[in-house]
């Protein structure tokens, strides 16, 4: 009997590295641009608003992206454990 295992993901340190500075970078740079902006301090407001809703929106997405892998992954190995099991219980030469 066969069994499908997967390799562990794992993120490297120069990707994780990467993620970090990116967005460090990002929202530092769009923050500073508000803060530039020739315009008037509602107006700065309302775009710092929608930069925090942006920002908490994405993460949020990450998170629900990840749980629903999780889930995913969880479900396809309780399936192949109920397949092994009853691969491993059945006898094709068993007579009733």
């Amino acid at each position: 009997m066969t069994r499908n295992v997967q390799p562990a993901r794992t993120t490297t340190t120069a990707f994780y590295v990467q993620a970090i500075l990116s967005f460090g970078i990002s929202i530092t740079a769009l923050g500073l641009g508000i803060a530039w902006l020739p315009v008037t301090g509602w107006v700065r407001a309302f775009l710092s608003i929608g930069l925090l809703y942006v920002v908490t929106s994405a993460f949020t997405l990450a998170k629900c992206v990840r749980d629903r892998q999780e889930e995913d992954s969880l479900v396809g190995r309780v399936d192949q454990a109920r397949l092994d099991k009853l691969l491993a219980e059945h006898d094709p030469f068993k007579v009733d």
